[in-house]
Order: C-alpha cells, then structure tokens, then sequence
C-alpha cells in the first residue's frame, strides 16, 4: 500500500507596518529636492546680472557701453554708475565730476530741471548722449536732431583741438541745431554754455561700433577728462505726472504732417470729382397724372397730417381764383378786391362773403366744419355761376 505525502503547509508572509507619508510621497520629495538643488547650482554659478539697455555701461551686447566703461575704469577714471534721480540726487559732485546721461528719451522736465541745477550747483561737467526734441526744448534750443547718414567717416574739425585728426565713424548720427566738432552739419559734439556737452553719435560708444575709426580715442578724451566719471542711466521711472508727456509727445513727428496732407487731398478730390448744383430745371412727367388723383393724393396728405389750417386755406384759394375768374377780376386781382366783387355780384353782405372765402377767415376746428366749409364754398361758388 502506498502512502502519499504529506503537502507542505504555506508560510504566511511577514507582517508590515503602517505606511508613512514619507514612504508615500518618497519619489515626489526626491524629484522636489533634485529641482532646488539644480536652481540653486545655477544661482551660484552664473556670471554678474547684466543690463538690456542701449549704452549701458552693464551691457555686453552690441548695443551696449561695457567696453568704454571697462578701459576708462583701467586708465584710472573712477566709474560709478547711477540709474535713478533719486540716486543721483544722493550722489555727491565737485569740479573733478563728469556726468554722462543715456537713454535720455526718459528724462522728463523734472529730471532735467534737477540735473542741470545739480551739476552746475556742483561746477561738473555733463554730457548727454542723444538728446531728443523734447530734451533740447527744455534746454532752450531752438529746433531738433535731424538723422544724418556719417558715410565713411568725419574729420575733427572744431574750435577744441582735443579732437584734431581724430575721424568718427558710426553708421548714423543725429545733426543737432548746434556749432560743433566733426562738422557743423553733422554737429555731433556740441557744447552749450560752460560745462555742458551734447553728443548726437552715441553710437561711438557702444561695444559693436568703439573700434570703427577713431571711435574709441574720441570716446576717452569726450568722458575721461575728469577723475570721476558718474554714468546716468535714465530711467521712466524717475517721470511725474506734470513733465508734460501728453498725447503729443507720444505720436510720431509726421503724424500732424501727414493729417494735413490727408486733409488737403480730401478737399481737391472733392472739388475734382464732387458735382456743382445749378439751376432748377423743370422736365416733363413721363405719365400724365390726372387733376383728380393729385387732388386725391394732396387731400390725403392734408388729413393725416391734421393741417387743418392748411386745407382751409386752399379751399378758399381756389373758391376765390374760380370765382376771380368768372368775374374777369384778373389773374393779379387782391382778395379784397374779389371779396367785394362777389358779394356785389350775389347781393351778400361782404362781411358774409369775407368769412367764407377771405385770407383772414377762421379756421376750421374739426373735419366736420371743415367739411362745412367746403359745402359752402361749393353753394357760393354755384350761387356765382347762375347768378
């Protein structure tokens, strides 16, 4: 007889314990904390926070101004850059301070009011890169900056021999209404007064256009006269409500131009095309049109539009024209004239008469004594006729 095993009995699986939140949400925490670290490295290991704006001295871009404040920060110029009134304001000047302005579209009255006072308080020097109109209105000069093309280049040519035989080269400039250096129609360094300096080629200074021509001498000997060089980056922000930026301000200089031009030309087309009125011409009607459906017509008119007035008085017209007519009284014959006629003629007082077909009659108050009337004026009219 054959015995058979005996099954193994089953191991039950080891007890585990309440899951923790840890143990949950393990794998989030991980992928949370790898993100910081990853933010962290690259806050720690990126270069110094620069700046966007054309001719920033933080700029390294094309458009910026890094490399001039870079070599005139190696030739012993102290550099301190600035980038609110506020801050300037707090920023102490003396006769060995120079302060160039960027970005001067932002400047508003106020600012340039403060500046020019700051500086001259403090006997520096200025320098304003690209002044706009706006700008040299409140520096009392007479007209604005005009776009000029440089071409291959302009010779120094000025009163100040600190810039004889340098050549600036920029792919434009702006003209100012000034006598300056580099040509007088170009007039791209003009002074005005003591210590005050315009520049209308800002493009010599930045970084993608400092090594054409001469660019880079006339931009050291233009800010590195002075020992301290305090760098001005205007900012909108340093704007109030009363600088006097309105609408005007803010639309292009052609737009008025323009409108005018716009409202010339409407004006010649409408007289070219437009067509002149003449004379009344009176034409015949191409339907003939029978006297009782116009009477009709006029009549219906007359009665929507409640004239009663009106209605009257053209009852009695024709009573009195009719009956001129029979009389021979004339077509110019006055209404006192056929008044007194008709009355004779049917032996009516002329009082009578009067009341029913003078200019003078009362009016109508109702349809019905309109209706009354016209009865009348039928009776007096036939009363002419037999008579």
């Amino acid at each position: 007889m054959t015995t058979l095993p005996t099954p193994a009995t089953a191991t039950a699986p080891p007890e585990t314990g309440p899951v923790t939140g840890w143990r949950r949400h393990r794998s989030t925490l991980l992928i949370v904390g790898a993100l910081f670290a990853a933010l962290a490295l690259v806050v720690l290991t990126q270069g110094p926070v620069t700046r966007a704006a054309d001719l920033d001295p933080d700029n390294p871009g094309p458009d910026g101004a890094q490399a001039v404040a870079g070599v005139l920060d190696d030739q012993g110029v102290d550099v301190e850059v600035v980038r609110s009134a506020s801050a300037l304001e707090t920023t102490a000047l003396d006769a060995d301070s120079l302060v160039v302005v960027t970005s001067s579209s932002d400047l508003g009255t106020s600012t340039t009011s403060a500046l020019l006072d700051q500086v001259t308080g403090a006997d520096a020097a200025l320098v304003v890169v690209d002044p706009g109109a706006r700008l040299l209105d409140a520096l009392d000069v007479d007209g604005g900056p005009t776009r000029v093309d440089v071409g291959d280049g302009v010779p120094g040519s000025c009163d100040d021999p600190t810039y004889d035989d340098l050549v600036l080269v920029v792919d434009s400039a702006d003209a100012l209404p000034l006598d300056g250096c580099f040509s007088d129609a170009l007039a791209a360094q003009g002074t005005i007064g003591g210590d005050l300096t315009l520049l209308g080629a800002g493009e010599l200074l930045s970084n993608d256009q400092v090594l054409r021509g001469d660019n880079a001498a006339i931009a050291l000997r233009l800010l590195g006269g002075r020992e301290r060089l305090v760098w001005y980056v205007a900012s909108p922000d340093d704007l109030v409500a009363d600088d006097g930026v309105g609408i005007t301000s803010l639309l292009p200089d052609w737009i008025f131009p323009g409108l005018a031009i716009l409202l010339l030309s409407t004006v010649l087309l409408v007289l070219w095309r437009g067509r002149r009125l003449g004379p009344l011409a009176s034409e015949p009607l191409p339907v003939v049109v029978k006297a009782i459906e116009t009477t009709r017509s006029r009549g219906g008119l007359y009665r929507r539009s409640g004239d009663l007035a009106h209605a009257a008085d053209a009852l009695r017209a024709a009573t009195r024209s009719r009956t001129g007519d029979r009389l021979r009284l004339g077509a110019h014959a006055g209404d006192a004239v056929v008044v007194g006629a008709v009355a004779r003629h049917v032996g009516r007082p002329e009082s009578e008469v009067a009341a029913l077909i003078g200019a003078e009659a009362h009016v109508p108050a109702s349809d019905r004594d309109l209706i009354v009337l016209a009865n009348d004026l039928a009776a007096l009219e036939e009363e002419v006729r037999r008579s």
